[in-house]
């Protein structure tokens, strides 16, 4: 159960930390295509063990 929640958490989460790394990347004057690959790259990673953890407080929540 914890696995699809966080599976459908992650189609949230990920595209709204990939958004904010870019607009921070973009903001810092990086405006080339390596670095806001890079902060795509790094917002969709960060966003896995994120996903969990809000899984994981959901279920605990939903449990009790």
């Amino acid at each position: 159960m914890q696995s699809r929640i966080a599976f459908a958490l992650h189609f949230v989460i990920g595209p709204t930390l990939m958004g904010i790394l870019v607009t921070v990347a973009l903001s810092m004057g990086y405006d080339t295509a390596r670095p806001i690959i890079i902060a795509v790259i790094a917002g969709f990673v960060i966003a896995i063990p994120v996903s969990w953890l809000v899984a994981r407080k959901i279920t605990h929540l939903v449990k009790t």
